[in-house]
């Protein structure tokens, strides 16, 4: 399974690609801001399994970068999670109604990172929506 990574910290992207291979994932595509991430999706076709994004970020944002996915229709089945420091009610709410599928408050537990992508991919082990991608 192929995942976009797109974070501005090198550092958070390690960690969620170390949680990503304990669920099968094996090729990473790394971004460090929407622009780039946009970029990176071109050059791939699209084909990814899986997007974890960050809100913060310098060039686009990720709640920009979900809007901007979510408005081509061919891009509406993507699984998007957003991985993010901006943990209150507003910022969940416009999240979710931008488009992600999962949402994971900063600082988390790689346990806690893993739980979510498998509930958005589907299944208990994580796989099985991944074909719907």
């Amino acid at each position: 399974m192929k995942a976009l990574l797109v974070d501005d910290s090198a550092t958070m992207r390690k960690i969620q690609k170390g949680a990503l291979e304990t669920l099968g994932f094996d090729a990473f595509v790394e971004a460090g801001d929407g622009v780039e991430a946009i970029q990176k999706m071109r050059e791939g076709n699209f084909a990814f399994d899986l997007i974890v994004i960050d809100w913060n970020m310098p060039n686009m944002d990720g709640l920009t970068f979900v809007q901007k996915i979510r408005s081509v229709p061919a891009l509406k089945g993507l699984k998007v999670v957003m991985v993010t420091s901006n943990a209150d009610r507003p910022s969940i709410v416009a999240a979710l109604k931008a488009g992600v599928n999962g949402y994971v408050a900063k600082p988390f537990t790689p346990d806690t990172f893993k739980q979510k992508v498998k509930e958005i991919l589907g299944g208990p082990n994580g796989q099985g929506a991944a074909s719907n991608v």
